[in-house]
């Protein structure tokens, strides 16, 4: 296939780079004069790179470099084109203007597909003779090295072209996955729940930063917390993309913005690229504050109440570790008290249940089987109770090294819990949508977020009902309606379904 790519920058070099690797003719278009031609050579660079990590081997790089064909005339006319990857600058306005352009010098048989991450690919292609012709074609940086592609048909977009494109990405390497034309697409809509409820965190002072990135990481497996990633990505970025989205959704609940953003991003607290974000940079290293101490008396002993799996749960987990456990929360040896918070409050549960609250403390459950365990204390918690609930905590029995423990405020919830019940929330909504299938959302997301689960199929590890209990709680214990529960989660629980289960569809009953 021959493929011009109109835009040398970072994002269209590497969408260069792979068409180059895998087999196309590639004409790199830049009006800029020389643009092209620098590119091309810093995509010799990376192409040597690989060469010598022994990634590709010298002569397929060289034969990739061969196959890229810099132009400072991204308009030139061509009859044997058969696609265009525009690359430019993410303005509606400066898109419009180059398509029109190309429509005019370029057969009516080459396909025109955009790279933009945030703009409507059908209001770009309505300013176009032939709108038909336009599909979204959205790579991410760096476009080599992250495996997925969202093809995006905009409303009039031919019914042929999302087909031959996904064929096409596949063909070369990439996944692939059809979303509809809606605000953030697939990949940057589902980051929403991460990166909003970690700030709704923040804001409530539940943890702080380094301790919601350590629990996200640890508990969750995430390759990066989520402060981490907003300086990584820019919370300059991060914000403008969760204002699109949420403004392209009529302002939904779900995806509410952080009164933080606004005036951290007014600030120049940008993250790496500025030196200073959520955390402090010296030569790239982000400064991190140590974890607290472990000084308190772990040989206390400790009290779960109730039944159900949680409190079993937590029972046994501290069995292993050694803890001696009381037979009743009044027992002269003045037990801890762990509550199994589940979507609820440990202030709850001493109302309810009448427990001391000076020595009354919650565990995540989710931290349970995980390096890292989590205590909530409230503001009843007495100090010494505090650094004793730490230490039990920290036993690991006969392992080798104590487990790492996060203290943090009580809260619905906790950290963990808000963070995995947002991210599959937010992605519910999507296959309740149809913005694309379950199994594109779970391919996507894993991919190109680098979750340890496609978000779905991460719930349904969980469990539906068990996520159906989360999600109510939050929502009841709160009255947010950030937290109402999904419909799509509802729905499979009781009909028994797994979380990944396509929605039904009524063309299909005489299929």
């Amino acid at each position: 296939m021959r493929i011009r790519i109109v835009g040398a920058g970072a994002m269209g070099r590497g969408i260069a780079q792979w068409a180059a690797e895998a087999g196309h003719t590639v004409e790199l278009c830049d009006a800029r004069e020389g643009a092209a031609g620098q590119a091309v050579e810093f995509i010799e660079g990376m192409l040597d790179r690989a060469a010598t990590k022994q990634r590709i081997t010298a002569r397929t790089a060289q034969a990739a470099l061969e196959r890229i064909h810099p132009s400072d005339t991204p308009t030139a006319p061509a009859d044997d084109l058969d696609l265009v990857i525009e690359a430019i600058v993410e303005d509606h306005d400066a898109k419009l203007t180059l398509f029109r352009e190309l429509e005019e010098c370029l057969p009516a048989r080459t396909l025109l597909a955009t790279n933009t991450s945030s703009l409507s690919v059908t209001r770009i292609a309505a300013g176009l003779k032939d709108p038909s012709r336009l599909a979204g074609l959205h790579f991410f940086n760096p476009a080599p090295l992250m495996k997925i592609v969202e093809v995006i048909p905009g409303a009039l977009t031919r019914p042929d072209i999302p087909r031959t494109l996904v064929k096409l990405v596949k063909a070369s390497g990439h996944s692939a996955v059809i979303v509809a034309d809606t605000p953030g697409f697939l990949i940057n809509h589902v980051g929403r729940g991460l990166a909003t409820e970690a700030l709704a965190l923040l804001e409530e002072s539940v943890a702080d930063v380094e301790d919601i990135d350590r629990i996200a990481k640890d508990v969750l497996g995430l390759r990066m917390g989520p402060f981490e990633l907003m300086d990584l990505t820019g919370l300059d970025v991060t914000a403008a993309v969760t204002d699109s989205v949420w403004q392209g959704f009529r302002h939904s609940e779900r995806l509410r913005p952080s009164y933080l953003t606004a005036s951290r991003v007014a600030a120049g607290l940008h993250g790496r690229k500025t030196g200073r974000g959520f955390y402090s940079y010296a030569d790239g290293k982000a400064s991190v504050g140590p974890e607290l101490p472990i000084d308190g008396d772990a040989d206390r002993p400790a009290y779960v109440p109730g039944e159900g799996p949680e409190a079993d749960a937590l029972r046994e987990a501290l069995c292993r570790s050694g803890v001696r456990l009381a037979a009743t929360p009044r027992a002269k040896t003045a037990p801890l008290i762990f509550i199994p918070t589940w979507g609820t409050t440990v202030a709850d549960a001493v109302g309810s249940g009448g427990f001391p609250a000076d020595r009354t403390m919650g565990v995540d459950p989710l931290s349970l089987t995980t390096s890292r365990r989590v205590l909530a204390i409230t503001p009843a918690t007495a100090p010494q109770a505090a650094r004793d609930g730490r230490a039990v905590l920290a036993r690991a029995g006969d392992a080798a090294e104590p487990y790492a423990v996060s203290v943090i405020r009580d809260a619905p919830g906790s950290v963990a819990q808000r963070l995995l019940s947002s991210i599959i929330s937010v992605a519910a909504t999507l296959a309740e949508r149809s913005i694309a299938t379950p199994n594109d959302i779970d391919v996507a997301v894993k991919a190109g977020l680098g979750y340890p689960q496609g978000p779905l199929l991460w719930g349904q590890q969980v469990g539906a009902w068990r996520l159906l209990a989360l999600q109510r709680a939050l929502y009841r214990t709160t009255g947010d309606p950030r937290y109402r529960p999904t419909r799509w989660v509802t729905e499979r629980a009781q009909l028994g379904l797994p979380l990944t289960q396509p929605a039904a569809d009524p063309h299909h009953i005489n299929a």
